[in-house]
This record gives C-alpha cells, structure tokens and sequence, in this order.
C-alpha cells in the first residue's frame, strides 16, 4: 500500500502579534493556493487557585488561548468564506466545560473559547464553514511536564502558582497535586487524539463538540446532570421573574 506525497511548510509565529498571523495565512495560501482546515492548538496553561495567579500570567493566559485563537479565525475566515467551505476546530478542553479548583484562569480562557466557537458555528453554517471544540481530558503529552520540569529538562506550557496560599490547600492544592502524580501516567492516547480529530474533519456531519477520552466524557456528563438538578430545582424562582402577560420567545430567534 502506498502513500500519497505530503507537501509541509512550516511557519514560525506568535499567535498574539496579529501582522505575524495575516503574513502566516498568506504565506500559506501563496505556497498551497487555499485552506481547508485550521486547528488553532497554540496554548498556554496554569495551574493555582485564582488569587496565587500572578496578573501578568493571566493576561498572557487570555492573550494566548483566546486572542491568538481569534487572531488565527479571523485571518483565515475570509478565505473559507470566499470558497463556501471549510472546517475550524478549536482545541479546547475538558476544562472548558468543566471548571475545578485550581484551573480557573485557565477554564476562563477555554470557556470563553468555547462560547466563541460555538457562536461562529452558528454564523458559518450557512457559508459551509463547519466548527468543531475539541474537548481533551488528561492525555499523555508533554503540555504540563511537570516532571521534566522538575528535573530542570525544559520549561513547559504550564504555569504554577509562584507562592501557594495555605487556604488552598484542599483545594487548588490536591488538584495540583493529581496532576504531580498523574504526570506522565495519563490515559489519554495522542496518536488516537489525532485520529480522533481527522474522523470529525472527515465526516458529513461532525460535532460541535468533540470530548475525547473517558474521563473528559464522565466529568462532562456530570457537569450536566449537575446543571439539569440544579435548573429544575431552582425552575419556579427562574420563572418567576418575568412580566405579567410578557411573551416568551426562543433567545436569537
């Protein structure tokens, strides 16, 4: 069985400098003539409760996964549009879904990542621009390297609070240190990830979202049936609150 050529070039760019991204996407488009599919990837994490993150890091948090995520769309949206196809996936997390003590900065980022992404779906569908947020769990990668780093091998895309808080303890703290001990141990496959992706890229119909590996799968169901219980719960109080007579239509409808 052969295989096809496969033609690369590779470009080096900071996602935050917007000039740097349109000069990407047009050097692509020079050396290949079109683009089919963008996976914004580029990312920065952190782990801490919100008060130990350092200000800076959580402007560089935002300006990495949510502006540079941006800046990389709206370069290449034109182009998809002009060609009424193409497919954007955007490379979230379980932790956009699901916000646990010690990851807020970095949820705040893949949050807003998805409330982006899940909008643009609805604005491209009709151009024939497809959208996916990919939703990984723990994979075995070398994104947080905490082990690395603690043998000074390399400095990894993860950031650590400079000065843990004591209060924090039972929470942010046992988070940090689960990743510690699952560093290096993660269930996740990266080869399957990858596999996982070109199927969606490949399919009539993909998804939205994309939750990859069980324990992303099993903490987003829990996030909601938590949602649900609470929503039924408190569903009087909700509905309480609205004019006498008022009609209720669907939002955006």
């Amino acid at each position: 069985m052969g295989f096809a050529s496969i033609s690369v070039k590779a470009i080096r760019v900071d996602v935050t400098e917007t000039q740097e991204v349109r000069d990407a996407v047009n050097s692509a488009l020079d050396t290949f003539g079109r683009i089919d599919v963008l996976i914004n990837n580029a990312g920065y994490g952190s782990l801490g409760a919100i008060e130990e993150v350092r200000d800076e890091a959580i402007r560089y948090h935002f300006e990495t996964n949510v502006f540079g995520a941006l800046n990389v769309t709206r370069a290449v949206l034109p182009h998809l549009r002009q060609q009424r196809s193409g497919h954007i996936l955007n490379l979230s997390s379980v932790a956009g879904m699901v916000a646990f003590g010690g990851t807020g900065i970095y949820s705040g980022t893949k949050f807003a990542l998805e409330g982006l992404s899940e909008a643009l779906a609805k604005e491209t569908a009709p151009l024939g621009i497809k959208v996916t947020i990919v939703e990984p769990g723990a994979f075995r990668t070398d994104f947080n390297g905490l082990t690395e780093r603690k043998r000074g091998r390399r400095q990894p895309s993860l950031a650590l609070p400079e000065q843990e808080i004591d209060d924090y303890a039972s929470t942010s703290g046992e988070f940090l240190n689960w990743a510690r001990d699952v560093d290096g141990k993660q269930p996740g496959n990266p080869d399957k990830t990858a596999e996982a992706m070109i199927q969606a890229i490949e399919s009539d119909n993909p998804p939205l979202r994309l939750a990859l590996g069980e324990d992303s799968v099993n903490a987003i169901s829990d996030k909601i049936e938590s949602v649900k219980a609470e929503l039924n719960t408190w569903k009087q109080v909700s509905l309480s609150t609205g004019f006498e007579g008022a009609e209720v239509g669907a939002i955006g409808g």
